[in-house]
């Protein structure tokens, strides 16, 4: 079995006619891939930071001598000529002490640092006072290119603020698409009937458009200029439908939220099944719809906060209590095989006969993780209209041997839905932050840990709990440096000035005493592409900071 191309979320088996890359004693990254998830992605990510003589990378050469006389000597002879084999196999033995290379603390912070974010909301817009002071965001990849997307924008035509990541799998083409065209969706539905008739005569006339929304975005989180025209077409077919639909009563953002998805997904999968004269564009609309992406969104709007969640991204409240401790209120649920009810949701949708078959081996139909997702055409489409679209679309696709793979066992698609779980929360002046992550996040650290320490980052306080060493025989000399380690974060709190950026330097940094190991970092972002996706997962955070005087005060008003 291998994975192609997205080894976390979907396993199919292909052809491959590539050499192999490693010897017998290290397995090929793509035999592992199936198994790095949930909780087993912390075991293998122990690993590579303790056990870093396992990987002929991390070696020197006495300790790869070692590992490479474990291998066939046939494979071997095809890395190096025959007459310098035994040189090969035999080089600077005398060496006898493993060479480490590591990443210098500012080369670490360069790496940390390169894709965050942070913007600073004004308490008064001119129209509302906002219950958001700000919010850090980051990405850390795995994959090349990272397959993860993040959005933030102002409504400017109704109230609130959106937030959103979005975790692509089978490359990034679909999260790429739902991250540029989403919040556009969301803020149609939300708009007043006034509102859209206005928009809409304004295209009919050529006069320039109301702005709908104001993006917040890293230079590095880019549009698709090529396909605006497109999108924007089919923005405009929605709020013209809408505006036919009116019931004149006022819009439910639960509502508004849930449509949009569903309609965004639907558009998805019409842009593709018509396809574009212009090929690159009919390239761009099968790509996104054959690949597929989770999507967890936040909107916020004074004390009203709703969370719509796709997938297994998640959403976390940092709430502080009266001792000053912090706990996490979850705000969305997995879509995934641990998460039961969902397993009956998708078995109740099929007939009886399919019912040990749909969820195989804890994923759909024995291959997609996700339960629910945009895109993923491959798990919604009959396979009349598979077949149809490849047969019809450009070479690149019908050369791709994960388009044309029929999942097992596909007897009543659609097997895969888009629609999202919202949940609605009342802020409360204790609630002092959200975090949305994807699951590279999740993967890595208890929900309780992601907010004690985005909390204690956020307020400077540092509640010292006594250190646990979880079984591990300490020294004295030891537990010594663990409490010079820890005052010594304190002190600093490791430069960083974005909550996300701190929360991935613990996500990837942690020791098993729970305190970040420079060394364990810098091996982790030392690896290269071909084997960091192996023991981790592309890492999308983005930490929204409540304003609890506004939060206080709305809530004061409403009593």
């Amino acid at each position: 079995m291998c994975v192609c191309p997205g080894p976390r979320r979907i396993a199919i088996p292909v052809r491959s006619s590539r050499l192999p890359l490693f010897s017998d004693a290290m397995p090929a990254p793509t035999q592992l891939f199936p198994l790095i998830r949930n909780c087993e992605i912390g075991r293998i990510y122990n690993t590579v930071c303790y056990c870093h003589h396992k990987h002929l990378c991390c070696l020197s050469p006495h300790l790869a001598h070692n590992h490479l006389r474990c291998a066939p000597q046939k494979k071997l002879a095809t890395l190096c000529p025959k007459e310098n084999f035994n040189q090969f196999i035999h080089a600077r033995s005398y060496v006898s002490t493993p060479q480490r290379f590591y990443l210098t603390p500012p080369q670490v912070n360069s790496i940390l640092k390169a894709n965050e974010y942070s913007f600073k909301v004004p308490e008064f817009d001119g129209k509302n006072v906002s219950s958001i002071l700000g919010f850090d965001s980051n990405q850390l990849p795995a994959n090349a290119p990272i397959e993860d997307r993040r959005s933030a924008a102002t409504c400017l035509q109704t109230r609130g603020m959106l937030l959103g990541v979005f975790d692509g799998h089978a490359g990034c083409a679909c999260a790429q698409a739902v991250s540029e065209r989403l919040f556009y969706y969301i803020a149609v539905s939300l708009l007043p009937h006034e509102t859209l008739l206005e928009i809409e005569n304004a295209v009919e006339s050529g006069r320039a458009l109301l702005p709908i929304l104001q993006w917040h975005k890293h230079p590095n989180d880019y549009f698709s200029k090529e396909a605006s025209k497109l999108y924007f077409n089919s923005l405009r077919t929605y709020w013209q439908e809408l505006i036919d639909l009116n019931t004149g009563e006022t819009t439910d953002v639960k509502e508004a939220l849930i449509n949009a998805f569903k309609r965004l997904d639907n558009d998805i999968s019409l842009e593709a099944q018509v396809g574009d004269p212009n090929s690159f564009l009919n390239y761009l609309v099968l790509r996104v719809a054959f690949s597929g992406a989770t999507a967890c969104v936040a909107h916020v709007d004074g004390v009203d906060l709703h969370v719509a969640n796709t997938g297994d991204s998640r959403a976390m409240l940092g709430v502080q209590e009266d001792d000053g401790s912090w706990s996490a209120v979850t705000l969305s649920y997995d879509h995934n095989a641990q998460n039961e009810s969902e397993i009956e949701r998708v078995k109740l949708e099929h007939p009886k006969s399919e019912e040990k078959s749909v969820v195989k081996q804890d994923r759909l139909l024995g291959l997609l993780m996700p339960f629910r997702a945009f895109g993923d055409v491959k798990f919604k489409w009959s396979i009349e209209l598979q077949k149809r679209v490849i047969e019809s679309g450009p070479d690149q696709l019908n050369d791709n041997e994960y388009t044309k793979f029929i999942p097992p066992n596909y007897h009543t698609p659609p097997y895969l839905t888009a629609e999202p779980e919202v949940i609605h929360h009342k802020l409360r002046p204790q609630d002092k932050f959200l975090v949305l992550a994807t699951d590279g996040l999740w993967e890595t650290m208890h929900r309780q840990d992601v907010v004690r320490i985005v909390g204690e980052y956020l307020t400077g306080v540092h509640h010292q709990q006594p250190i646990a060493v979880g079984g591990y025989k300490v020294t004295l000399g030891q537990m010594h440096g663990l409490l010079t380690e820890r005052r010594a974060r304190i002190s600093s709190v490791f430069e960083d000035q974005n909550a996300a950026t701190h929360l991935i330097r613990h996500a990837v940094g942690n020791n098993e005493f729970g305190t970040v190991d420079h060394e364990r970092l810098s091996k982790m972002l030392s690896l290269p592409e071909e084997l960091a996706r192996m023991y981790r997962d592309d890492i999308t955070i983005i930490v929204v900071q409540f304003n609890s005087h506004v939060v206080g005060a709305c809530q004061n008003e409403d009593f």
